[in-house]
């Protein structure tokens, strides 16, 4: 059938030229999401004000704890998509979509709720000040809400990449950001919705393009599309996505603690200006990030489909281009990160010179090793690309829980100012947790090239 020879290309297309097909719309669409992120908070900085951008950075471990559960359903199942469309499984490749939608609603719906009613003390917990909770709060209502709806968008893109259309998924992305851009200064300048408008653009837009989405995936004439006999819960299917996405969950459960203890060390040391400092220099950094969490995107449903079928030569040899491309990636932010930092910041806050200040000197050290942070981003995806969670779950954890929280802990002791020990943890946890990178990396090549000279004999 025509419809499963398309993702034969996969496993016989130049590994140069397919990752190339398959990252560049993601990376494009990564980019354009992390700049409307970028703007977002410009929008808020110039026209809310200063205190809505401190309160705005209280809410990125929220963001990080809902972001936890909808990457733990759709990397996870489309990291399972592309691994059993490797094996020419379809039947059960055709279920793991309808499973998806299942997982999502139910688990952004719940999640949405109860984070709800809880609220106003997570956010007080987290360092929120008289003057910026009602920001965080505002905007948290209105993001909560559609909760289901960012669940299911995401989750859908995350298909969209692993049946072999990375452009629609990167067509998905443009429009939520192109909607978003329309949207947030309409809200925000025009309606004087103040920092809830920019909450509801990002939620109407994600709306919008989930009911394309939507569309696209009941097609018929699509080997791989909804239909009411895989809208039935599969708890294998559920378990096995679950299990291969728990990697992606830690990673941003983990960032969810993380942010927590930064927000209010930065809160305890430096007030509202540094965790608003915190906020800005985050927003670049995930802007750097991103760009090669687009390039894993495209990476993953290669080397999955690839390891599904055995062709261990091409799984190594995507991988250690993906890492090649990240590195070139990561080490331009540290240049942009250690010599413009201000420029960089000062969109953010113009008329707030102690604010630019600090958050322009704690970017320019938290980029200080990004040289090195793309190969340890891209390992910990390959091992969850060929289904391998447990050492995807070591990688994670380690850089957040064993060197990281430790050092946001004992560092600020050490400073004269603790804030900058605040700053330093990030780059003293990127450099341990890359050097371990390195070496699972190492082995793991080892083991494929045995593994494929004995499928060879």
């Amino acid at each position: 059938m025509k419809n499963q020879n398309k993702f034969n290309e996969l496993a016989e297309k130049p590994v140069g030229r397919l990752l190339a097909s398959y990252a560049l719309p993601a990376i494009v669409a990564m980019t354009a999401s992390s700049i409307y992120n970028i703007v977002d908070g410009i929008f808020i900085g110039q026209g809310v004000g200063e205190h809505a951008i401190m309160g705005l950075a209280l809410t990125s471990p929220l963001m990080s704890l809902t972001a936890a559960f909808g990457a733990m359903v759709g990397v996870g199942a489309a990291t399972l998509m592309s691994i059993r469309l490797g094996q020419k499984d379809y039947g059960t490749a055709r279920k793991i979509l309808g499973n998806v939608v299942l997982m999502n609603v139910a688990m952004g719906l719940m999640l949405g709720i109860i984070l709800q009613v809880f609220l106003t003390p997570i956010l007080t917990f987290f360092g929120a000040s008289a003057d910026t909770l009602p920001y965080a709060h505002e905007f948290m209502t209105v993001i909560l809400a559609g909760n289901v709806v960012t669940h299911l968008y995401f989750g859908l893109n995350a298909m969209l990449r692993s049946t072999n259309r990375p452009k629609l998924a990167m067509y998905s992305t443009f429009g939520t950001v192109g909607i978003n851009l329309v949207l947030a200064p309409i809200f925000i300048f025009v309606f004087k919705w103040g920092i809830s408008g920019a909450a509801w653009a990002t939620v109407v837009a994600q709306l919008c393009m989930l009911i394309w989405q939507l569309r696209l995936f009941s097609n018929k004439a699509d080997f791989i599309h909804l239909e009411r006999s895989t809208l039935r819960p599969e708890p294998r299917i559920m378990r096995e996505s679950l299990l291969i996405g728990l990697p992606q969950f830690l990673v941003n459960a983990c960032a969810c603690l993380v942010a927590v203890v930064i927000t209010r060390s930065m809160s305890t040391y430096g007030g509202d200006v540094a965790v608003g400092a915190f906020g800005i220099s985050n927003r670049l950094i995930m802007f750097i990030v991103f760009v090669v969490v687009g390039l894993n995107q495209g990476m993953q449903p290669i080397a999955g489909y690839n390891y599904g079928a055995g062709h261990m030569d091409r799984l190594i040899s995507v991988v250690k281009l993906t890492i090649l491309f990240a590195t070139l990636i990561t080490t331009t932010g540290f240049a942009v990160g250690v010599f413009f930092p201000e420029p960089c910041v000062a969109v953010f806050a113009k008329d707030a010179p102690e604010l630019v200040a600090e958050a322009a000197h704690g970017f320019s050290i938290a980029v200080l090793f990004f040289p090195f942070v793309g190969m340890q981003i891209v390992s910990t995806a390959f091992f969850q690309s060929i289904g391998m969670a447990g050492k995807s779950i070591f990688l994670s954890l380690t850089r957040q829980m064993l060197f990281l929280l430790p050092a946001l802990f004992i560092l600020p002791h050490f400073f004269e100012r603790p804030t900058d020990g605040v700053w330093w943890s990030g780059p003293v946890s990127d450099a341990m947790a890359s050097i371990l990178s390195a070496v699972l990396l190492v082995q793991q090549f080892r083991k494929l090239r045995d593994r494929q000279t004995k499928l060879a004999e």
